[in-house]
């Protein structure tokens, strides 16, 4: 303890300055690691659902022909059988549009353990100042 006594004024908050530098330096590594770690996930992501349509464009085609065929020999007319099964897909697609649309929110991007970081990080730096504080009072 006799070694904090020593210390100046200018030397501890110089020392502080120093510290919350380091500390904003690796918290921008952090965050910048995060928010790629997330674009990379989300790329990925998206890679796969194009990918998926692309495929599944062509069968979905195949297999609603064949469901309208299907209706149609129960005796309905065509155009009754093609307006059921459009109509259905549509909202089947529709359902699935929406959903993932909101999955692509921009607040998904968020750095959520690089904010939480930070907060910690202000309350450690506030108790700090305020320890410091009081000892150079109580001194």
């Amino acid at each position: 303890m006799a070694l904090h006594s020593e210390r100046s004024i200018p030397a501890i908050l110089a020392d502080l300055l120093a510290q919350f530098t380091d500390l904003v330096r690796k918290e921008g590594e952090l965050a910048r690691a995060e928010m790629s770690e997330k674009l990379s996930s989300m790329g990925g992501a998206l890679t796969l659902v194009v990918v998926g349509a692309v495929l599944l464009m062509p069968a979905l085609v195949v297999l609603l022909e064949a469901a309208v065929t299907g209706l149609e020999t129960t005796g309905l007319a065509a155009y009754w059988s093609a307006l059921i099964v459009g109509g259905a897909v549509f909202i089947i697609g529709l359902i699935f549009l929406l959903v993932g649309a909101g999955r692509l929110k921009p607040k998904r991007l968020m750095p959520n353990k690089t904010i939480r970081q930070l907060q910690e990080d202000a309350s450690v730096a506030k108790r700090q100042v305020r320890r410091d504080h009081d000892y150079q009072r109580a001194a």
